[in-house]
């Protein structure tokens, strides 16, 4: 992929950056600015290199036409501050106003469109549609940067079309992205463990059977574990479970033993009669969850389990929560991981999405880890060995 680099002299120049701004909000307070940080070292070596900035990015999921509670003017206020300089909003993506402002942007400003959702070509599934949106976001610019990474996975105009129309980069953070994730996909310094969590199995079947070929251990933790333990011919109570993947995790199960790989499950569960942040909460063994009770967290002895599977490790990715984190008394085995992972010596990969808020809810230092990725969704995709329409278009 060619870098910011290789475009040449930027001065005066105007480059349009696909940045992922999606972060949580509370009304129009951002909660979680993670992803907006991760975006500053491309857009601060583009206003360096004397360039007029045209971001454009995403919030939430519109239905294809302006929301207020979606527009991104609290991500405008947000990044003004970070980078200590006004970043203009446009009040449309391509319309008018977004062109009179791209015009008259000056070296070294930043112009942020409005949510380029609130246009419903931007996610169409029609080539032709896409494809005129992206030609009026190419007028707006001399050349096109990739730096939203957790959204590369997704063939839309703002990703993958417009590429095709500018001459192009990828970011810096979708450019470290990469190589960190090769270093877990393409000959992985062993032992290679990695660490899975998060609701729902289904949401990663393809990585676990990509992996099953791969990794050396998988540890499973959260949600998606009460799948396995089913399998296992084990009660899970009132957890989440998903039944029609049973059959496939006992065939996972077979398969991790016939090439090998240690699949790690939890010994005991942190239960409690229901879904709230004040339920008592009690350690049972994983083999007996009461009837009445659910999962909401691994347990003691299963974080204990876990950082010894992730102590000899020389490349760790981890990629879903093991617990409830938000709630304290849910929170310990997604600690126990953490830890264990700033304490061990290998390559540590965050995967993003809820890991890596995660992280920084629970107070972690994030400069201990060697790559906390911001796309939960497209790191696993890549893990998956899956083709990211949004970094095939980059390559030359």
């Amino acid at each position: 992929m060619k870098t910011i680099d290789t475009l040449g002299d930027l001065r005066g120049k105007r480059v349009l950056v696909r940045s992922d701004f999606n972060v949580p909000l509370d009304g129009t307070t951002i909660t979680d600015d993670g992803r907006i940080r991760a975006a500053l070292p491309t857009l601060t070596a583009l206003l360096d290199a004397g360039a007029r900035v045209i971001v454009t990015a995403h919030l939430g999921r519109p239905k294809g036409a302006p929301e207020p509670k979606y527009s991104l003017a609290p991500v405008a206020k947000r990044l003004g501050e970070l980078l200590g300089r006004e970043v203009l909003l446009a009040e449309d993506t391509v319309g008018e106003d977004a062109k009179a402002k791209a015009q008259y942007i000056e070296e070294g400003q930043v112009l942020l469109l409005e949510n380029i959702r609130f246009d419903a070509r931007e996610t169409s599934k029609d080539d032709a549609e896409r494809g005129a949106l992206a030609d009026e976001l190419a007028l707006l610019a001399d050349f096109f940067v990739s730096d939203g990474f957790g959204v590369v996975h997704r063939k839309q105009a703002s990703v993958y079309d417009v590429a095709q129309r500018l001459p192009h980069a990828a970011g810096q953070l979708v450019f470290k992205e990469i190589d960190s994730l090769s270093r877990a996909t393409g000959d992985p310094e062993r032992p290679y463990v990695v660490v899975l969590g998060g609701s729902k199995v289904s949401d990663k079947l393809g990585v676990i059977g990509n992996l099953l070929t791969k990794a050396d251990r998988l540890l499973i933790g959260g949600g998606m574990v009460f799948t396995f333990l089913a399998a296992k011919g084990y009660d899970v109570g009132t957890s989440l479970l998903e039944e029609d993947q049973v059959e496939t995790v006992k065939g996972y199960l077979r398969d991790a033993e016939a090439n090998g790989v240690e699949i790690v499950l939890p010994t005991d569960i942190v239960v409690a009669p229901e879904f709230k942040a004040d339920a008592p909460a009690t350690v049972v063994p994983a083999d007996a969850i009461p009837a009445d009770q659910m999962g909401l967290d691994i347990g003691p002895d299963s974080g204990r389990l876990f950082a010894e599977k992730i102590a000899d490790a020389k490349t760790i990715v981890w990629n879903g929560p093991m617990g409830v984190f938000e709630f304290d008394a849910f929170s310990a085995g997604t600690k126990a991981v953490a830890q264990a992972m700033q304490d061990a010596g290998g390559f540590t990969i965050v995967g993003g999405g809820d890991s890596a808020a995660a992280v920084r809810v629970l107070g972690f230092d994030e400069d201990k880890f060697d790559h906390i990725s911001t796309g939960g969704g497209a790191s696993l995709e890549y893990l998956e060995g899956k083709v990211l329409p949004g970094v095939a278009v980059l390559e030359d």
